[in-house]
């Protein structure tokens, strides 16, 4: 790589700086939190400088700011829990992701210390979730809530479907009619929270363990990294209370990671699954989590953006793909040219440039 146009594109990155504010909490209640139940529900963590690390040939080519802080990633969270439910398929936990999601998941029995079965005034209340169980629901597959176009209906830890993105009539947040499970795509962080939960009663354990033991400890990742779910979101499974963590860090939690540990999770992806000798992720999943989904053909699984049509990374192949959080956190991963860029807290308008300065840089195997 040039090594000059190298250190222009990483100049580019600071330049371009997000200008949201670097506490995140307070940028969360000038954002989402101003939605209808917005309050946050987990923890948020100041972020530091514009940071990042570039792979070429799974070598450190650049790197900048500070590569080994923890921040919040936000919605790259999507792609770890996705990988978590791959894992599950891989063991034939899950037997076909067309299966409805419903005959996987039974009564949810939720944890509520402050809660007395005793009293009167809450009688038929109970704290049993079962998030599947409404005509609709019970149609979903994992396919569905895999690919966001589930039109998954009901409340989830205190956050109501409709409350993400609520759209424009007020009026219809509660009475629209339902999708048919496949037809539509929308980007919901509730739903993203179910398929967690949905995750959890088939592994049985803490989602973070699973990634740990199976993804991040095979790959060499630090032991710094954290993934939170919300203060509400903890469950009875097998006599052990555990939480269910969320997908992305919309009210806050979702996961808390390094871009040296991004970039590993990257170089994962971009290898197909396979890490040294071993294939942590099968190709057969990779392959379905790069596959466009119909309702929104530049979409995979989540949180795994497609630059099929070209729009969002013009300067990019077609076959490079993105894993995307607010703020803006990407994992870009460029196949043809045997990439992975992690930037951290640049402005989403500034990616496509950033990434034409990147590729401008590579002087053979292009």
């Amino acid at each position: 790589m040039d090594s000059a146009r190298l250190a222009a594109a990483v100049a580019f990155a600071i330049a371009r700086e997000s200008p949201a504010p670097r506490d995140l909490e307070e940028a969360h209640y000038r954002t989402f939190g101003r939605e209808p139940y917005g309050e946050a529900v987990a923890p948020f963590r100041s972020r530091g400088e514009p940071t990042g690390v570039i792979l070429r040939h799974g070598y450190i080519v650049a790197e900048w700011g500070e590569p080994k802080r923890v921040d919040m990633t936000f919605s790259v969270t999507k792609s770890f829990l996705s990988t978590t439910v791959g894992l599950a398929y891989d063991r034939g936990m899950i037997r076909s992701l067309d299966d409805r999601v419903v005959d996987y998941v039974g009564p949810v029995f939720v944890i509520d210390p402050g809660d007395r079965h005793d009293r009167a005034e809450r009688a038929g209340a109970g704290t049993i979730l079962e998030p599947f169980s409404s005509a609709h629901n019970r149609t979903i597959t994992w396919d569905h809530l895999l690919r966001q176009t589930s039109d998954w209906e009901g409340v989830l830890w205190g956050k109501p479907d409709w409350a993400d993105r609520p759209g424009p009539k007020p009026d219809e947040w509660r009475t629209r009619p339902r999708a048919v499970p496949g037809t539509t795509y929308e980007y919901n962080d509730v739903r993203v929270n179910a398929l967690a939960l949905a995750a959890l009663e088939v592994w049985r354990r803490p989602l973070p363990q699973v990634l740990r033991e199976h993804v991040m400890d095979p790959i060499g990742a630090s032991n710094t990294w954290r993934w939170l779910g919300y203060e509400s979101a903890w469950v009875l499974v097998d006599g052990q209370a555990m939480q269910s963590v969320a997908g992305g860090g919309h009210w806050g939690g979702g996961m808390f990671i390094s871009a040296r540990d991004m970039a590993r999770f990257g170089y994962l992806t971009l290898r197909r699954g396979r890490w040294l000798d071993r294939q942590l992720l099968s190709e057969n999943w990779i392959r379905q989590a790069l596959t466009p989904t119909p309702a929104q053909p530049t979409y995979g699984f989540m949180n795994w953006f497609l630059n099929t049509d070209r729009k969002y990374l013009a300067s990019a192949p077609a076959g490079a793909f993105v894993h995307v959080g607010n703020g803006t956190n990407i994992i870009y991963v460029d196949p043809e040219h045997d990439i992975v860029a992690v930037v951290r807290w640049i402005e989403n308008a500034a990616v496509n440039e950033f990434v034409e300065r990147l590729l401008a840089a590579v002087t053979e195997g292009r």
